[in-house]
């Protein structure tokens, strides 16, 4: 079947997040070892980034480090942070042809410099496009975010700049990383594994949840349609039964 041609374009999700896994049992199978996946992991971003772009999809978060990541190998998380240094620089000239924008969420100041530095460069290169916004998530924890969010509040609270009584889900949403983003409508995890991940727990509160055995690496555009199309068509009630939404 031919998903891209039976998706309904005025009916896209708004904004798409994946959790990438896979990479390291991918290279396993194969032999290899797992700085090989994740090197082979950055095709399929591509392609799913130029996928979401090619249709439509105004917002996709991926996520790329967690911050119980820095607890893996040292190897592996240098391997990971060079990796992430040379895909900025060979990726951009796809971003910019195709007019998205970078963004990222996540306690970035853990980064190393170079890489840091790097994506915050390609942040401001991008900053003026507006087909997409892709956003990573990198040294991301969605407690560590929403543990930052009421300490900010908290604050304000004490320093009488905001009542208690004020508070509500848009004040909240405000003092997350993702405010300038919806919420998420549809998640996406590879590999077979079916949990969240300390991921976007406040802002997938009504996403669909898809579940494919794809291991990352091997993960296309053609599988992203897919699931855009399993998405649209579900019965999305956000609390209400079918028969008040017809």
């Amino acid at each position: 079947m031919n998903y891209k041609d039976n998706l309904n374009l005025d009916k896209l999700p708004a904004h798409v997040a994946i959790i990438m896994d896979g990479n390291g049992r991918w290279a396993k199978q194969k032999g290899f070892l797992r700085a090989s996946g994740h090197k082979e992991g950055t095709k399929a971003v591509r392609d799913t980034v130029e996928g979401c772009a090619e249709i439509g999809v105004k917002n996709l978060t991926l996520y790329a480090f967690s911050t119980e990541n820095w607890n893996r190998p040292k190897l592996e998380v240098d391997t990971l942070m060079k990796l992430l240094v040379s895909s900025l620089k060979k990726e951009i000239k796809t971003l910019q042809d195709n007019d998205i924008r970078l963004h990222c969420i996540g306690n970035i100041s853990n980064l190393p410099k170079k890489a840091k530095k790097e994506l915050l460069d390609v942040i401001e290169k991008t900053s003026s496009n507006t087909r997409m916004t892709l956003t990573l998530a990198l040294s991301y924890g969605s407690r560590e975010e929403i543990t930052s969010c009421f300490k900010q509040i908290a604050e304000k609270i004490s320093n009488r700049e905001l009542s208690i009584d004020a508070v509500d889900e848009s004040v909240i949403n405000e003092h997350l990383y993702t405010q300038n983003l919806p919420d998420v409508d549809l998640l996406i995890r590879t590999s077979g594994e079916q949990r969240i991940s300390n991921f976007l727990l406040w802002q997938i509160a009504y996403a669909e949840l898809y579940f494919t055995k794809i291991l990352w690496p091997d993960y296309r555009r053609e599988d992203l349609f897919e699931a855009i199309y399993n998405y649209q068509n579900r019965e999305r009630r956000f609390g209400k039964t079918s028969e008040q939404l017809s």
